[in-house]
């Protein structure tokens, strides 16, 4: 299969997104994410499922924010699926779309990359 046909149709919105570990009592950072967009594995004999990668940074200091400013990548579909905690299941990852929350993220995300 040509890597063309491998994308799916449905790739996350380029924005923010809070993971399911948020808190919303919490900063207005904890637990979210600027996604990127989408990345592929550039050899050919990676499993299908490592093919496609979710590329995104963290907005609250991380790991792999204090070595380095680092982008991290976890497999698309994880990116994208649904998550069951205490017997509900919901998006591992939501979009942001409060215009109030996503002004704070601008400002943190300046801070944290300088961009």
């Amino acid at each position: 299969m040509a890597y063309e046909d491998s994308v799916p149709n449905d790739v996350p919105e380029k924005g923010f997104y809070y993971h399911y570990k948020h808190d919303p009592s919490g900063s207005v950072n904890n637990y979210a994410y600027e996604f990127i967009g989408v990345g592929h594995h550039t050899e050919d004999d990676c499993r299908p499922e490592d093919a496609l990668f979710a590329v995104y940074r963290p907005l609250y200091e991380a790991f792999v924010y204090k070595n380095g400013r680092m982008f991290d990548v976890r497999p698309l579909a994880m990116w994208m699926e649904d998550v069951t905690k205490e017997g509900k299941t919901f998006k591992r990852f939501q979009k942001i779309t409060d215009p109030s929350v996503i002004s704070e993220l601008v400002k943190v995300r300046s801070e944290m990359y300088g961009d």
